[in-house]
């Protein structure tokens, strides 16, 4: 069984490693901030103090970072992954970033005789502890075959899409339909409070109809008890949309729903509250007008 190497120890990523090393499979980890992953290395991973250390030790690397310029710094950067990686090993970029990123980044890897894949996921952190999560797979399709145990460890719905950058531009999709969900989960609360309802019994009344969705039944309980905790970040999520953003003005379309909820996350952004859940968006419904 291949050795996997991970970096990106954050809140997908914890769950991630556990459920690869529960499948069986050494997790070596690079982390940032090694105080933090402690209690994963007492469980079994194996902790490097620089990233070339951790990819050179095995087969697979896979990473799940915050932004595009993290992913660059780890791919890219003089030392790192590229730079590292044995000839032959698979790389496997989770994090959602730019398409034409996972593009250029398999482009280098094929010039070094690595084998590259984009695969970003969806699930929260829910999913990545559950081992739920849904992958979205571009790049070769031989690659993503070999993989494919590697993935059914961490998630259950795994899915190939095409050549590279094509994983990436599935996320996004994803990502556009749970800004609009989102945005009119936060609109109804708002409409029903200012109508006096009761929250929790209209919750009860129409999640399991036609209204119902995952945005809705995760986080319409947080939003009415004003927990902002975040199983996935704000500042992460305006950072897919951007990313969705760019690519639709890039080919000519005009996405109204997602142009608005992009400007409603920066003004909150912009406020602060990049570090809250995706959640908090109903803030912006309860500011002075």
């Amino acid at each position: 069984m291949e050795k996997i190497g991970f970096i990106g120890v954050g809140i997908m990523g914890r769950g991630m490693v556990r459920n690869l090393m529960k499948a069986g499979y050494e997790v070596n980890i690079f982390a940032r901030h090694p105080k933090k992953v402690s209690d994963i290395v007492a469980e079994g991973a194996v902790l490097h103090d620089t990233i070339a250390s951790c990819v050179k030790a095995v087969e697979v690397v896979i990473t799940i970072v915050g932004f595009p310029t993290d992913v660059e710094e780890v791919y890219f950067k003089a030392g790192n992954i590229l730079d590292s990686a044995i000839e032959g090993s698979v790389l496997i970029d989770m994090t959602t970033t730019s398409p034409t990123l996972a593009e250029r980044i398999f482009a280098e890897g094929t010039k070094r005789g690595l084998k590259v894949l984009d695969a970003p996921v969806t699930g929260g952190d829910t999913g990545a502890k559950n081992g739920t999560l849904s992958i979205l797979v571009g790049g070769e399709e031989s690659v993503y075959e070999h993989c494919l145990p590697i993935f059914q460890a961490m998630g259950t719905t795994i899915t190939y899409f095409g050549p590279a950058g094509n994983g990436q531009h599935a996320k996004l999709a994803n990502q556009i339909m749970i800004a609009g969900a989102l945005s009119g989960v936060c609109e109804a609360l708002t409409y029903a409070k200012k109508k006096g309802l009761n929250l929790t019994t209209l919750l009860g009344a129409v999640s399991k109809g036609a209204a119902g969705s995952a945005q809705l039944n995760t986080f319409g309980p947080k939003i009415i008890s004003e927990d902002y905790a975040p199983g996935f970040y704000l500042k992460h999520l305006l950072k897919d949309l951007k990313l969705a953003d760019e690519e639709a003005v890039a080919e000519g379309l005009s996405l109204d729903v997602l142009s608005q909820v992009l400007s409603e996350y920066q003004e909150l952004e912009d406020k602060g509250m990049g570090d809250l859940g995706t959640q908090a968006l109903i803030h912006y419904y309860r500011r002075e007008k």
